[in-house]
């Protein structure tokens, strides 16, 4: 596929929305919350804002104008920029981490799409606290539940690349992403509400300085990091989408903004819900075990006074999770597809198809690591752990590294400059600012993100 056969974002809004939903996810509702619970509360989030705005916003603008400039797949871009260089690695690592996040994701993915018809079904209706993690043990290790429920994940992610950029990615993030904002509102109005709602909103919101450690600004900037998906390939891949007139920097902005509201939001939905149900939630809660064993028995305590509030509250928030899975198994797909068909020069269709079948061939493999599976231990962990692991904690701080570096130190300085000021267009009086942190902050803390993760630091 030619760069004149590509197309581009219809609008400056899709893009924003669609870039936003590739950051938005899952891990802005089962982690942010719980990591900011333990960690301070309001002092957590002033200290992950600060990250957001330090490290995450200028590696953003870096994955931006490396897109837009080369309007091409990550790896195209970095090849364009750095021709017979090794630099062209970490694009193609952003491209393995997508595979490999995909695949496995796709798998979580499933799961609240059978929450959704739970929830729907008022299966959760009299159940006891003791019910709940033998349901969800019992759905994950159903190897045709569970592999089903990825597949048709993957199908319907399938659908929508393929309709390409403005009519598939475009159009359903303009769907999806208001969708997802009215719910989260809807929920939060409905958690903050309840007896006993101000406990929960005290715990996640009150500034505990005394629990600021070293350790507590590691895990925020982990969290920016992890939050707004840097490194990975998605932003680069959209941005290579934008027109020549989108305003990098405020697009970084906005997604960032987008992408912590969310977070923030969900916080609001669940610690009231939480408190009021006489809940302590604790690290173990990071993860699957929040959405799916805590959660229904969660929202059945503390709206069971009225059955059909409790019904509704479940509906919507599966239905949330749907939405914030879905979107960013669009943009993982994306950064696959564009590579595959630019790199062999092929139709999307084809390229896409491709995709789905390899990324579904390992999901399989993930989602049966529950079951059948089970007992296959890699360095001691799961096949679905150990991508999980592989994936967040060493590729995508490695890449994001690499990004800063590569701006930072490599590129042409008039490259970052026409394209974040749209070759003079517009004024960038933080230009400095952001060189200064892409050059000397960004490598160094993301260095130290990558070492805590490995448990060397």
């Amino acid at each position: 596929m030619s760069n004149n056969t590509r197309e581009n974002f219809g609008s400056k809004m899709g893009a924003v929305l669609a870039a936003a939903g590739s950051a938005v996810g899952l891990g802005n509702i089962w982690r942010f919350p719980i990591e900011t619970g333990q960690n301070g509360g309001a002092a957590f989030i002033i200290i992950y804002v600060a990250c957001v705005l330090l490290l995450g916003i200028p590696i953003m603008m870096s994955e931006f104008f490396i897109g837009r400039h080369t309007h091409t797949n990550t790896a195209g871009a970095y090849r364009k920029l750095a021709p017979g260089t090794p630099w062209r690695w970490v694009g193609r690592l952003g491209v393995l981490s997508g595979f490999i996040i995909l695949s496995y994701y796709s798998v979580v993915a499933g799961w609240t799409a059978e929450y959704t018809v739970l929830a729907l079904s008022n299966s959760f209706d009299g159940k006891t606290t003791a019910d709940f993690p033998a349901i969800f043990a019992q759905f994950v290790s159903n190897p045709w539940k569970s592999v089903a429920w990825m597949l048709g994940f993957m199908v319907v992610t399938h659908i929508i690349v393929v309709r390409g950029v403005k009519s598939g990615i475009e159009k359903f993030s303009k769907l999806m992403m208001p969708a997802l904002f009215v719910i989260l509102v809807i929920l939060a109005i409905c958690s903050v509400t309840l007896p006993g709602a101000s406990q929960g909103l005290e715990f996640l919101l009150k500034p505990d300085f005394s629990k600021i450690t070293g350790a507590t600004v590691l895990n925020a900037m982990g969290q920016a990091f992890f939050s707004l998906s840097l490194g990975l390939g998605c932003l680069c891949t959209y941005a290579s989408y934008f027109g020549n007139d989108t305003n990098i920097g405020k697009t970084a902005l906005n997604v960032s903004l987008i992408d912590t509201f969310v977070a923030i939001m969900s916080g609001f939905i669940i610690f009231p819900a939480v408190f009021n149900a006489g809940y302590t939630l604790s690290s173990s809660d990071i993860g699957p075990s929040l959405l799916f064993i805590t959660m229904p028995n969660v929202f059945g305590q503390a709206f069971g006074d009225i059955p059909a509030l409790a019904y509704g509250v479940s509906v919507l928030f599966y239905f949330l999770l749907v939405l914030a899975a879905l979107t960013s198994t669009i943009s993982m797909h994306e950064v696959v597809t564009a590579y595959v068909s630019e790199e062999f020069d092929m139709n999307r269709h084809k390229a896409a198809t491709i995709v789905t079948a390899t990324c579904s061939a390992v999901g399989i493999i993930c989602a049966l690591s529950f079951g059948p599976f089970e007992g296959v231990k890699i360095f001691g962990m799961s096949i679905f752990d150990l991508f999980d692991y592989v994936a967040s904690n060493i590729f995508l701080p490695l890449g994001g590294m690499l990004i800063a570096i590569f701006t930072g130190w490599y590129l042409d300085k008039k490259i970052v400059r026409d394209e974040i000021s749209n070759n003079g267009a517009l004024r960038v009086p933080y230009l400095r600012i952001v060189f200064f942190i892409l050059r000397y902050v960004a490598p160094v803390a993301i260095a130290i993100i990558l070492l805590g993760q490995l448990g060397l630091f």
